[in-house]
């Protein structure tokens, strides 16, 4: 019995993020995100045996806050997918999923800024299985955001995004 999803699944996959943080105008951030993901998965041709790449085809979250919407979004097409899903046991199966996403962040506090990140999220999750069931997946380091236009200049840090997905 294969123990990866099979190339060219698509599997979605809900979000709840609780207490993430984002710094802000000089003001820290706390919400709660949902949402989901959707990812298609592909060959790793440098691992095709342990592990698969996952294309990310959706990717939505948004939170309500005291001053307004914050919606975070998949910016652009997944062309050179850098998530994957590995096997790291056997028996009983053990899984690594390193989540890469690249996303735009809408503050609609009433005259929508948007930004994007500087450098791609990422999250990390040890499963026992895939889709994950409610297992909480780590960011690894904060997420810089800038104005697309002034890649220099970062306005605003994703501090906290620790998150449960699946089965929710």
């Amino acid at each position: 019995m294969p123990m990866l999803p099979p190339i060219g699944a698509e599997i979605p996959c809900s979000i709840l993020a609780i207490n993430c943080t984002i710094e802000y105008q000089n003001t820290k951030i706390t919400c709660d995100f949902r949402g989901g993901i959707k990812h298609r998965v592909d060959i790793n041709p440098s691992d095709p045996m342990n592990s698969v790449r996952l294309r990310t085809v959706g990717f939505r979250v948004s939170a309500e806050t005291d001053k307004g919407t914050i919606t975070i979004e998949q910016n652009d097409v997944d062309v050179d997918p850098q998530s994957f899903l590995k096997v790291t046991q056997q028996f009983p199966p053990k899984f690594q999923h390193h989540d890469v996403e690249s996303f735009t962040v809408v503050f609609d506090f009433g005259e929508p800024v948007v930004l994007t990140t500087k450098e791609p999220m990422i999250s990390e999750a040890d499963l026992t299985q895939f889709p994950p069931r409610g297992d909480l997946y780590k960011l690894t380091r904060p997420v810089d955001l800038i104005y697309p236009d002034d890649p220099d200049k970062v306005v605003a840090r994703l501090t906290a995004f620790d998150s449960k997905r699946g089965g929710l």
